[in-house]
């Protein structure tokens, strides 16, 4: 009866992971089994050597077969072990020279892949903007592995990073972007632009009109400080109220007359006043330093990092929620801009040269700067490894291949005995 597939026992696998193929037939038995076969063959032939001449052949191949055999048997096995665990010289050889292989092999991969000159002739052929330009501009075949990939990656690095460091190293690095932006001169230009267009004429009328609206609610405080500020006699006969009413109407017409006349003498002093300001913002270093100091002074204050605070968090959140919805990550706008670009990239062909020309350095660059570092991770690694496990290992790699060696060391033996005795027989 066929035992049912999920009884079937799996191949092995070692602690990496990693299945070790058992094949169908074990090889080894093979040719455990084929020296069996040649010993009891040779037993056989000794045996009947006088019935027959053609039996001194037989008893030849047997013969250096076994001695072919148990040679090669030797041979393989001294690689991996001690022969029948007797402390052989020269025997053991991969467990004894483990860390000489890792050593050894480092080097091999450094002098002979690792080195920057065969790097750089080998991304020559490789058009690098070519192929990113195509995953880029095909989201039929790579959209949607893009979208993935591309997601996933920013969700995981987000996720994984610590927030409140990153938070911080974030307005950190907000605040001093800011504290090294010389801020008057923009204000400067920004004001300077402003006057020569017009566009601060509303801001005149709004403070006019704001003027205006004060003056109004305050007139009770005019007539306050006037009646204050006479004399016994100005109070006496009145004159007190009537100046009042006077400064008051004064200056509202003062005000009406501003705010329809663009030409007005007040407001063309207020004018000049403002173009020298935006002069003393660019030019002059007392002003520019008391703007830095303004500046340095709003960055330590705490409603502002209460604003900078959220600032990241909103940030944060808004890249969280587009990261976690692929279609969104890349949707709309964005995903337009990078199929664009990746079409660029396969119709430009100087932009391609100069990606292709950047990749090819900076992967020179990181093989010059960290091959050897990377090489040192190798032989640190099969260093760290126990003998067994690296006996293991190759056994298993080689394993088979090495048992075919015992195979044909038995029968080119026995080939070669046939030979040695024919020449003696006719000697």
């Amino acid at each position: 009866m066929t035992e049912p597939t999920s009884a079937r026992p799996s191949a092995p696998s070692d602690h990496w992971g990693v299945a070790v193929p058992t094949g169908g037939l074990n090889i080894r038995v093979v040719a455990t089994g084929l020296l069996v076969v040649m010993a009891l063959i040779f037993v056989s032939a000794k045996y009947y050597q006088d019935v027959h001449p053609a039996i001194g052949f037989v008893r030849a191949f047997a013969e250096a077969a076994m001695v072919g055999g148990l040679a090669d048997w030797f041979a393989v096995t001294a690689l991996f072990r001690h022969p029948m665990g007797l402390p052989i010289p020269h025997t053991a050889i991969v467990p004894r020279n483990k860390d000489r292989i890792g050593d050894t092999l480092a080097r091999f991969l450094l002098t002979n892949f690792l080195l920057p000159r065969l790097i750089a002739r080998k991304m020559q052929t490789v058009d690098v903007a070519g192929a990113v330009g195509k995953f880029l501009s095909e989201p039929a075949e790579g959209g949607g592995r893009l979208k993935l990939g591309a997601s996933r990656i920013i969700a995981d690095a987000l996720g994984a990073l610590d927030q409140q460091r990153l938070g911080g190293m974030v307005k950190s690095a907000i605040a001093d972007r800011l504290r090294e932006l010389d801020v008057a001169p923009l204000l400067g230009q920004a004001l300077q632009a402003a006057l020569a267009e017009g566009r601060h004429q509303p801001l005149l009328d709004a403070m006019v009109g704001w003027g205006s609206k004060t003056l109004e609610l305050n007139e009770h405080l005019i007539h306050q400080m006037v009646h204050d500020n006479s004399n016994a006699i100005v109070r006496f006969t009145g004159l007190d109220e009537s100046i009042a009413n006077r400064i008051v109407a004064g200056l509202s017409k003062l005000l009406a007359e501003m705010a329809v006349d663009e030409t007005h003498p007040l407001r063309i002093r207020v004018e000049e006043g403002l173009a020298k300001m935006a002069l003393d913002l660019q030019h002059d270093p007392e002003v520019k330093a008391k703007v830095a100091r303004v500046r340095d002074e709003l960055l330590e204050n705490k409603a502002v990092k209460r604003w900078l605070d959220g600032l990241w968090e909103q940030g944060r959140a808004a890249l969280l929620k587009a990261a976690r919805d692929p279609e969104t990550m890349l949707a709309g706008r964005i995903g337009e801009l990078i199929t664009q670009f990746g079409a660029m990239l396969g119709e430009d062909e100087a932009i391609r040269r100069t990606l292709n020309r950047y990749a090819r350095r900076a992967v020179v660059g990181m093989v010059d700067s960290y091959g050897e570092t990377a090489l040192r991770l190798v032989s640190d690694t099969i260093r760290g490894w126990d003998a067994k496990t690296i006996t293991d290992r190759l056994e298993s790699a080689v394993g088979d291949d090495l048992q075919y060696i015992r195979i044909n060391g038995t029968l080119v033996g026995g080939l070669v005995g046939v030979l040695i005795h024919a020449v003696d027989v006719l000697l």
